[in-house]
């Protein structure tokens, strides 16, 4: 899409939204060596080829059963990492309810109703949507620069949205804004499990994830049994890739960067997942590229970079 967990697509979006300025007294930046460069552009990869392959799956089996049997892999898969919660495990549950079910759930029913580069660019709303929940929530600082960027990204989805070729639907559309929007509440909730290991959350959101998508998908979903039976290799292929290659490898190698390195070094790379989903769906897919779709594009980013490298600088605040 913070650093947001097990599933994802665009990390980029989430790491953006809450990346904090290295402090004054910090140690100076590891270099990135060429190891590092391999990896990032690994997690590119991945996660902007993730968008092409997630449009193809919910062609091929309902969206909301699509996701359940992904989290039900990731689940078996980072199974070894389950430890107990203690009390960190309410808010997990209301996790799981609001990125599972209300970002994943929105996001891939969009999908089937949207072209995969539109829906690549339009979640990086979450940019925007969580630097106005910092504000609102904890009073983090609004720079003028900081608000001209949230009018630049919504103004690039606003043109994306004019493009019948590519969103023929406007309510699908909105659902991946609203995706978005939770994915950025999902960044809120997720500074309260910050002491939970990546892959133990990982874990566990997936654990609780996937039940909840397949009761969902049973109520409001038909024809389960017999997409299954008519699924052939893109669909399990998407859910193989989604679950292990999305979710499982590209945030390994996520957080082993974010480990080395300071996020304001990685997080610029990772708008090139946007970009790179926009051209392999127009190559694989055969989705239309037209002007429109490339200036809203363009739009789009240019106010999620504003937001992300161009905040005020922090103020100390002072705690009694």
């Amino acid at each position: 899409m913070p650093r947001t967990t097990a599933s994802g697509r665009s990390g980029a979006s989430r790491d953006a939204a809450v990346a904090a300025t290295r402090p004054a007294n910090s140690p100076e930046p590891v270099p990135v060596k060429a190891l590092d460069w391999a990896a990032a552009f690994t997690v590119i990869g991945l996660w902007g080829f993730n968008f092409v392959v997630a449009k193809v799956g919910v062609g091929e089996l309902p969206p909301l059963l699509l996701l359940s049997l992904r989290f039900a892999l990731v689940a078996v898969l980072l199974a070894p990492f389950l430890r107990a919660l203690g009390d960190a495990w309410r808010p997990m549950l209301v996790l799981s309810v609001v990125l599972g079910g209300c970002h994943f759930g929105l996001l891939f029913i969009g999908l089937s109703g949207v072209d995969a580069g539109p829906a690549a660019i339009a979640i990086q709303l979450t940019v925007p949507f969580s630097a106005a929940l910092a504000w609102a929530i904890y009073g983090e600082t609004m720079g003028f620069l900081q608000m001209l960027g949230m009018l630049v990204a919504f103004t690039g989805v606003y043109i994306l949205a004019g493009e019948p070729a590519s969103t023929p639907s406007l309510t699908h559309l909105l659902m991946v804004v609203a995706a978005a929007f939770a994915w950025a509440v999902a960044n809120i909730l997720i500074k309260k499990l910050h002491r939970i290991p990546p892959m133990v959350m990982n874990a566990w959101f997936a654990l609780l994830t996937a039940p909840q998508l397949l009761a969902v998908s049973l109520l409001v979903e038909r024809g389960q049994a017999e997409a299954i039976a008519a699924a052939g290799w893109r669909g399990w292929g998407a859910v193989v890739y989604t679950a292990l290659a999305a979710s499982i490898v590209a945030y390994g190698l996520w957080y082993w960067l974010l480990a080395k390195h300071d996020v304001n070094r990685i997080v610029p790379l990772m708008l090139l997942a946007p970009v790179l989903a926009v051209f392999l769906a127009g190559v694989l897919l055969g989705e239309p590229i037209t002007p429109r779709i490339l200036l809203g594009g363009a739009v789009t980013i240019t106010g999620v970079a504003m937001i992300q490298f161009l905040r005020p600088r922090r103020t100390p605040v002072m705690v009694s």
